[in-house]
Parts: C-alpha cells; structure tokens; sequence
C-alpha cells in the first residue's frame, strides 16, 4: 500500500492582473496533500463460498449437458466393438451412435438389461446403418445400467453398456 503523507503543491504566481480598482499583487499558495491507496477487503462467509461452489458445478453440469457422448460402431482398427464400449452419462444425455467400421451395424438394448419400466424397443435401433458417418441418437432418462449389442456382430462381442446417473 503506498502512501503519500505530504506534498508540497505550488501555484504560480500571477502578477500584472488588474481589476478595476484593484492594484497588483503577487499571491503564492502552497497545500499540503494526504492521501493513502485505498484498501480492498474482500470478506466471504463459508455459505457464500458453498453457494459459488454449487452454481459453478451447475454451470459445468449443464454444459456438459449439452455435449452429447459419441460411441464409435466399429473400431478405427476395424474391430468389431464399440468404441468406447462401456462409458457413463448424465440422466438425459444425448447418446450418439456413429457407423465408422466393419458396417452393417444395429444398436439393440437387451430387455432384460435395462432399468425396470424402460421399453428396450423404443429406445433400440434394429434396423442397419449401412454408410459410413450414419448415426443413430437416443436420450436415456431413467437411471441405471444399460446393455446393448450390434446384432450381426454380437458374436465377434460387440456389446457395450452405458451407466444412466
């Protein structure tokens, strides 16, 4: 923190100024100026800190939200898997399945393997994407586990599983 205890100021002198009925003087002035850099405090209850703490987890939440999780149907290699083959989402999360290799391919989720009162038939994809780039998107609300397989390939493994949190 600096400080300024005294300054001398000095303001010049004005002569031959002439008013009417007035005679000429010489005035000099001199001042002596204080000052100090103000100081900043910054004071934060531990609530305050818990309540920033929780609107940036939220931010971040939504943020990532919004990102979808890509899954690879076939291996960059040309593997008969899903890449990533097991991996987590948020409760709403947009999952995008993507043809890369080893095509045809089918996302079926196993009746038997999804969270209790899911229609595995309404969130599976049993028809084949056969192009390159072609996709296929699903939203899984409720929470759980669930399994699926590519149904040509399920043999060679091509089974994943995806966690709903």
């Amino acid at each position: 923190m600096a400080t300024i205890t005294s300054a001398a100021v000095s303001i010049p002198s004005f002569t031959g100024l002439k008013s009417a009925g007035a005679t000429a003087s010489r005035v000099s002035v001199t001042a002596k100026v204080s000052t100090s850099a103000p100081v900043l405090s910054i004071k934060a209850s531990l609530k305050d800190v818990g309540v920033a703490a929780v609107t940036t987890a939220s931010a971040l939440l939504l943020a990532s939200s919004a990102m979808a999780a890509e899954v690879k149907l076939g291996a960059d290699d040309g593997g008969l898997v899903f890449s990533p083959s097991s991996f987590t989402v948020a409760a709403g999360e947009k999952i995008t399945f993507k043809n890369n290799a080893g095509f045809p391919h089918n996302i079926v989720f196993d009746e038997d393997e999804v969270p209790a009162g899911v229609n595995a038939e309404k969130i599976s994809q049993p028809e084949y994407l056969n192009g390159a780039g072609e996709t296929f998107e699903v939203t899984l609300t409720e929470k759980g586990t669930y399994k699926f397989y590519c149904e040509p390939h399920a043999g060679a493994g091509m089974k994943g599983e995806v966690t709903v949190n």
